[in-house]
Formats: structure tokens, C-alpha cells, sequence
């Protein structure tokens, strides 16, 4: 008995040319002795999710993910909650395409990320769990709040579309000179931080916004989450932090930092100021919020060899944009001493 695939796909992802392409990925999962079906998403609320929710019930074996990082989240968080889980393929065809860069699935060429499959790799990924005052979901990749979290919000649409992952670093240095301080209480696994923060990150991956350099020695698949919190809202210190994290990720053993690998992150401001929480790059809700872990609850289908390589032609495809980036920071940085 052949078994099943369903492609849940965003047609408006990768500016509109990935339905175009999807004679020859669906050809590709036939190949690999899939009978695969295909489902667009709409308009309507959680289209992806509710999808990915009814294969998983129905006994799918494989569920394909076509989209950018809000597509894949919503089809992780259809088939997290369920006992039994058929294996997820992703096709990255968003803006910065963050999962998939952690994965090394190609994010250039959608037929290439489909043909994973026949290589018959894959890895146990961990995923996580996030509780807000208003939501309760899951996330693959990050969890986030404070100023650059706003990036997410403020690049409008057409903007992304048209240049990709460097809109977001583009508009990530204008934002700097409105950093902003929150009181918080942050929990997690060996202590309490009690203080100031303006940037609060729990990572899955290292790979947040297009740097891959943010937890530098996160493990895939270790049950644990990498917590950043950044402890400063001075101007000049995040700009140093910003060219210590384009130096090899050399900002984790900065005083102004708090980097811990934890299981468990609570998040909580200590007044009635909001502190909006994103996750996997959208609006999730307000803190309080409190992440769990999932260890190893999805196995995706991913290319093992290439994950072991140290830098792709990709890879410095996002080197260049790291260098667009710092390149407005410190044209901010010379108008501050002006």
C-alpha cells in the first residue's frame, strides 16, 4: 500500500511563483512512492492549521509544509498536539525562511528542497510551547520580545516582497535609535533575572531574522532553549553588541547579555507597561508568557550531509545582508557622535 502526502501550500509565498512549480514538486513525492495531494490555503483564519490538523487525524505519513515561516508554524502547531505524527517536509518559499536556513534545506529552488525526500533523511526536531494572557500555541523557531521584535510589524508587505530578508535588516537599524526599556522578571531553569531588558529571545535554532550567529552553539534537538535576554537600552552598547554578534557571535559572553540554555522561560514585566511577544515572526500575544519544551516531537525530513558543512553559497548570500546591516548601523552609530 502506497503511502500518503499532502502538500499544504501558500500561493502567495516566494512572490507568487510557488504554485507554479507545483507540477514538478508533486512529481517529486510521487517519485518517492507518495500518492500526494495538494491543498491551497485562503484567506480564511488558520487555513494551514486546520489542514494539517485533519491529515494528521486522518493517518498521513507525510505532511509538506510550502510557504515561509508563518505558513510552516501553522502546520506545526495542526500536528504538535496529536500523539501520533507523520513526518513534515518543508518547502521554504517565505522571506527569511529562518527554519529552513537552521535545516539547510535549500530556500532558492523549490523543486531542489522537495527532492530531500529521496535521500530519506531526517532529523528530531524540538519544539516549543508558548502561554500567553490571550493565546496558546506552538512555535518551531523563536520566541521574542522588545524592539526589534517591531521589525516584524513595521515592514510592510510590498517592502518584504520586493527585497526579501534585507527589508527586515534595512528597517531593524532604522529602529535602533527608539530602543525602549521594560522592567521584567525572567524565570527559567537555574535562576530568576530581575532587571531592565530590551531585547528577550528564546531560540529553538540559531537562526533568528537572517543571523545565524545569535546562539552560535545551539545544538538541534537538545531539549533546550538558548535565552537571550539583552540587559542594556544604551545606544552605543547595542551597537557594540550588534558588531560583536557579526564577529562569530562573540556577544554571548558580553556583561550586558544574559545567555542561558534552559528548558523552561518565564517572561513577566514588572509594571502595566505591554510587552508584545512574537512568535515565529508574528504577534503572539502579550506577557505574561511562559515557553515549555517539546523535545524531539517532529521528525522533518532534512539533508544530514549538508548540515554538517561549515558555509554554503547560501550562507554567504546572508553574510552579505549581515554586512548590508552593519553597514546602516554604523552609518547611525557616526550621526550619534556627530
Amino acid at each position: 500500500m502506497r503511502k500518503r502526502a499532502r502538500l499544504i501550500y501558500n500561493p502567495t509565498s516566494g512572490r507568487e511563483t510557488l504554485k507554479k512549480q507545483l507540477p514538478d514538486i508533486l512529481n517529486e513525492y510521487e517519485k518517492a512512492g507518495y500518492d500526494t495531494s495538494a491543498f491551497c490555503t485562503t484567506a480564511a483564519a488558520l487555513s494551514a492549521q486546520k489542514e494539517a490538523d485533519r491529515c494528521t487525524k486522518d493517518g498521513f505519513d507525510l505532511i509538506v509544509a510550502a510557504g515561509g515561516d508563518g505558513t510552516i508554524n501553522e502546520v506545526i502547531n495542526g500536528m504538535s498536539p496529536h500523539l501520533h505524527r507523520p513526518k513534515l517536509a518543508i518547502i521554504p518559499a517565505g522571506t527569511t525562511n529562518d527554519y529552513a536556513r537552521a535545516l539547510k534545506i535549500p530556500r532558492y529552488d523549490y523543486v531542489k528542497a522537495a527532492q530531500l525526500i529521496h535521500k530519506k533523511q531526517t532529523v528530531h526536531m524540538d519544539i516549543g510551547r508558548v502561554k500567553t494572557k490571550s493565546d496558546d500555541k506552538f512555535f518551531m523557531n523563536i520566541g521574542a520580545a522588545g524592539f526589534l521584535t517591531e521589525v516584524t510589524y513595521d515592514v510592510p508587505p510590498n517592502m518584504k516582497s520586493l527585497f526579501g530578508s534585507l527589508a527586515y535588516f534595512v528597517k531593524g537599524a532604522e529602529l535602533l535609535p527608539r530602543v525602549g526599556k521594560v522592567p521584567v522578571k525572567i524565570t527559567y531553569d537555574e535562576g530568576i533575572y530581575e532587571g531592565v531588558a530590551s531585547l528577550i529571545f528564546v531560540a529553538l535554532t540559531n537562526s533568528v531574522g537572517g543571523f545565524e550567529k545569535i546562539a552560535p552553539d545551539k545544538m538541534l534537538g537538545d531539549g533546550k532553549f538558548t535565552l537571550i535576554v539583552v540587559k542594556t537600552t544604551n545606544f552605543a552598547e547595542i551597537l557594540r553588541l550588534i558588531t560583536l554578534l557579526m564577529n562569530d557571535g562573540r556577544h554571548t559572553q558580553h556583561p550586558k547579555v544574559l545567555y542561558k540554555k534552559t528548558s523552561y522561560v518565564k517572561a513577566e514585566t514588572q509594571n502595566d507597561q505591554q510587552l508584545m511577544i512574537n512568535i515565529d515572526g508574528e504577534y503572539g500575544g502579550d506577557a505574561p508568557a511562559e515557553f515549555t519544551m517539546y523535545k524531539q516531537h517532529l521528525e522533518i525530513v532534512t539533508d544530514l550531509d549538508r548540515m554538517q558543512l561549515s558555509i554554503s553559497a547560501q550562507d554567504l548570500m546572508t553574510e552579505e545582508k549581515e554586512e548590508e546591516f552593519k553597514k546602516r548601523v554604523m552609518e547611525l552609530q557616526d550621526k550619534e557622535e556627530e
